[in-house]
């Protein structure tokens, strides 16, 4: 019997997946991707090989075909599941919610199925701060009353009660729904990041992406918020960080008492939109062509997250900067370019 722990990361070739694979390999985890690329690039498996010097164990499948994924968990003694494969866009789930309910419904019963058919003892869910609405007092904590602004925020809320109504179905496996805030930058090496099919939906990429020529101007949705600078406010939080909660996640299950808990991971500080702008043109040198543009539907003025269980359960907190994660993303946004060529 193998004493290697593996753990499949369904959806490990996205954003956030990719940078967890990195952080399971170089915490002794050992990481198999299972994901159909519908959101993301095939040749994020042979950057991430390049940066651990290593073949990167991947499946490209859908989590609802279980005949397939039944194959990959015969195949490995699987020690936990991180469960990213999900459709994320706010906008994209308003205007096709069903959609939505399929893949991140359905994606889910498949994986909880699965470590139920295979005893697998953890399982760590990508879920959003998306499902605390429009806060009416912030920092949220995970006691923060629960609203639903669009289809995806539905989706997330109704994933993680899914969960606590499967574990209080099973013995023995453990759960763990993660609500992240907003997460941003890229490797340290710039070789993976944040790389969005078609128009971004999040701020940084955009950010990038016009500074860089791919986009004419940035549009900055209103600047008559009841915030410092009118402009909405967000915890946004660097992704390498992001990654190494998720470790921490499965380090937690492994002795937790608890058997379902859902923990906030953000950094507890709020920056504005305009304040992400200034950010970036004092990094770069670049000046950015954006104006200011209406409200956007759906936008919240401000969100930012309490930490404290995060740091005191799961022994993590965010330590990258701002403006660390602002240059990691200018550097990947101009390798991306040159290796795109």
């Amino acid at each position: 019997m193998s004493d290697k722990k593996y753990i499949i990361v369904t959806g490990g070739a996205g954003y956030i997946g990719s940078h967890t694979v990195l952080a399971l390999r170089n915490n002794g985890y050992h990481p198999i991707i299972v994901d159909d690329f519908r959101n993301a690039n095939k040749d994020v498996i042979e950057r991430l090989e390049s940066l651990l010097d290593e073949e990167v164990i991947y499946f490209s499948a859908a989590c609802q075909e279980e005949p397939r994924l039944r194959g990959i968990f015969s195949q490995f003694p699987i020690h936990g599941v991180i469960h990213f494969a999900a459709y994320k866009a706010v906008g994209e789930s308003v205007e096709k919610p069903l959609m939505y309910f399929d893949n991140n419904f359905g994606s889910l019963i498949s994986m909880l199925e699965l470590i139920k058919e295979f005893n697998v003892k953890h399982f760590v869910f990508s879920s959003s701060c998306t499902v605390y609405g429009d806060p009416k007092q912030i920092p949220v904590d995970e006691n923060s009353p629960v609203s639903y602004n669009s289809p995806y925020g539905f989706t997330k809320k109704v994933n993680e009660e899914m969960i606590e109504q499967f574990i209080e179905s099973v013995s023995e496996i453990k759960a763990i729904s993660l609500r992240y805030f907003n997460p941003i930058g890229a490797h340290e090496s710039g070789k993976i990041g944040e790389e969005p099919d078609g128009i971004p939906n999040n701020l940084l990429p955009f950010i990038t992406q016009t500074a860089i020529g791919k986009r004419e101007e940035l549009t900055i949705f209103g600047d008559d918020y009841d915030t410092p600078d009118g402009t909405c406010i967000r915890d946004y939080i660097h992704v390498a960080d992001l990654a190494e909660a998720h470790v921490a996640a499965l380090n937690y299950l492994a002795d937790a008492n608890d058997r379902t808990t859902v923990v906030n991971v953000g950094t507890g500080k709020g920056t504005s939109v305009m304040e992400m702008v200034n950010y970036f043109q004092e990094e770069t040198g670049v000046d950015l062509n954006y104006r200011i543009g209406n409200r956007r539907e759906g936008d919240i003025p401000s969100i930012y997250a309490n930490t404290s269980k995060a740091n005191n359960l799961l022994n993590w907190e965010a330590k990258r900067s701002i403006r660390e994660a602002i240059s990691s993303s200018w550097k990947f946004e101009q390798f991306i370019k040159e290796f795109r060529k």
